[in-house]
């Protein structure tokens, strides 16, 4: 019989400055921005990005409009998706974003008006900014589940005791052997569709295209790994067993493919790739 493992039970404070009690959740965070950063910059490099008019300083303008769109998206989106009433009886919870309740689908929404906002002031298409944006995006989405791992939440359903890397979560507050859920998210909506997302933006695609395919890859990838996490208690499952994250996730794959075809009968309609601006 395996002896399930243990969550190490990480200190959530990672060190101080001046006392002041500095997170890993939130260096996690500031991994997420600084990788985004370092990969959009390899991105502009590249002819047909360059041919669109962006630049380094551009990128540094996105990554201001996209932190934005993260925090807030993410927070009122926990709020609004998963938590409202709570947060309605405490509404200055909402501020207290240390104490982690971020929602991705809630980021992604806060992101999508931040990238529109910024397209509008520099003249670029919607679909050009997103195209730049969504193959950066994994590693970050990685960093945050990583970030979950440390908290020791968010974690997985019980798992049979054959599985070698089931692991008690004390914050659980049982003993039960569980998925480590954080991690399969890790490795697929973060490494898998990473290196995905980077191979197909090797080569000038038609626009939406990349957007499309960020879409299809993380509803499939979260929606599978559903199926291990625990579901919110306060929420359980809903309709077809399904959990809020796979309603939240189903119509993105949707959503892509849709976007995916609309691309590419852009393409054989004007009979040659949008790879200059249109």
């Amino acid at each position: 019989m395996t002896h399930p493992l243990i969550h190490p039970q990480f200190d959530p404070v990672a060190f101080h400055v001046f006392g002041w009690p500095i997170h890993w959740y939130g260096l996690t965070y500031l991994a997420a921005f600084g990788l985004f950063l370092w990969l959009a910059n390899v991105q502009v490099s590249r002819p047909w990005n360059a041919q669109r008019g962006w630049t380094r300083q551009g990128v540094d303008d996105l990554l201001f409009f996209g932190v934005l769109g993260v925090v807030l998206g993410g927070r009122m989106g926990y709020v609004l998706f998963y938590k409202p009433g709570e947060f309605l009886k405490h509404p200055l919870d909402i501020f207290a974003v240390w104490q982690g309740g971020m929602s991705f689908h809630g980021g992604l929404l806060g992101v999508i008006v931040a990238l529109a906002f910024f397209g509008w002031r520099r003249g670029f298409k919607f679909f050009e900014v997103a195209d730049l944006v969504a193959p950066c995006v994994p590693t970050g989405l990685a960093m945050g589940r990583l970030g979950n791992f440390i908290n020791g939440e968010l974690w997985g359903r019980p798992a049979d005791a054959s599985v070698p890397w089931a692991m008690i979560f004390p914050q659980a507050h049982d003993q039960i052997p569980r998925h480590p859920s954080q991690i399969y998210q890790f490795l697929g909506e973060g490494v898998l569709l990473f290196i995905i997302l980077w191979l197909f933006s090797r080569k000038p695609r038609p626009m939406a295209a990349m957007s499309g395919l960020f879409l299809i890859g993380y509803g499939a990838f979260r929606f599978a790994a559903e199926y291990f996490r625990e579901p919110d208690e306060f929420l359980g499952l809903r309709w077809f067993g399904w959990s809020q994250g796979q309603w939240l996730s189903a119509p993105m794959v949707v959503a892509g493919l849709l976007m995916m075809i609309w691309a590419y009968r852009r393409v054989r309609g004007v009979g040659t790739p949008s790879v200059a601006r249109t």
